[in-house]
């Protein structure tokens, strides 16, 4: 890298074939040693993005190169909230691989929107409860401006997308807390319940019915309910679960 660098006929921001910068390679595997040598030269943009869209920091938070993130939040002349152009900031990029180092160093600075919209209305809390990712979904509970409740653009909460994939332990977080509805529908009409019992996670429906705000009854905008859906996919677990209290619950209105 010396070498090469103290060449005149180097030019050491220009993008290869793929469209990556020498600092995008250098960011996303880690090579902080690198990232130092590149960034003391004034002829390497620490933010461009390269020709796949991705700009530095963002390779690095994807990664979970927390030592090349802190040098990159360390430059002034570098946006921590700048997206790439998928429209994916780099506290997204962190959250859809459950890098929580990442997310916590993000989470930290105050010019970071923590539910910052991304490609196709992904949003950092979302993303991690989809993932199943425990830990940076607390990290983003532990900030005041998350709400744990919000419906993305597609009418998806949190707990949805943790019940449709069935992560026990990411429902039970967000069901702890006084201010999510356990028997919000999205746009289909579909709750939680609704979404775990198509899938047969028995583990998601057992949490759901033991909250008295959860109406096993419930049908989406086409009438199918939790029963019903569990029965067309044949999930016999959920099946069982939801017959008794489907006989002792009034249906819904």
């Amino acid at each position: 890298m010396k070498i090469l660098l103290g060449r005149g006929d180097v030019n050491p921001d220009r993008a290869e074939r793929y469209g990556l910068t020498p600092l995008c390679y250098a960011a996303a595997n880690g090579h902080e040693g690198v990232v130092k040598m590149l960034l003391r030269r004034g002829d390497v943009n620490p933010d461009k993005p390269d020709d796949t869209c991705e700009t530095p920091l963002c390779c690095a938070a994807a990664n979970g190169r927390e030592g090349v993130v802190k040098i990159l939040l360390g430059r002034s002349d570098v946006d921590p909230d700048r997206p790439n152009a998928r429209g994916d900031a780099p506290l997204l990029c962190a959250a859809d691989d459950g890098h929580e180092g990442v997310v916590k160093m993000l989470l930290g600075l105050a010019n970071v929107d923590p539910e910052k919209s991304g490609s196709h209305g992904r949003m950092p809390l979302h993303i991690a409860a989809w993932r199943g990712h425990e830990g940076v979904v607390k990290a983003l509970l532990g900030r005041g401006d998350v709400d744990p409740d919000k419906s993305n653009e597609h009418g998806d909460t949190p707990l949805k997308c943790a019940a449709w994939k069935g992560h026990e332990g990411v429902v039970k977080i967000l069901l702890g807390r006084g201010d999510v509805n356990p028997n919000k529908p999205d746009k289909d009409g579909q709750i939680p319940l609704w979404c775990a019992a198509w899938n047969g996670h028995e583990g998601v429906v057992k949490i759901l019915l033991r909250r008295d705000q959860v109406n096993p009854n419930t049908p989406d905008n086409w009438g199918q309910t939790p029963l019903q859906c569990a029965t067309e996919r044949g999930h016999a677990g959920v099946i069982a679960l939801l017959q008794l209290l489907a006989s002792a619950t009034p249906s819904a209105t």
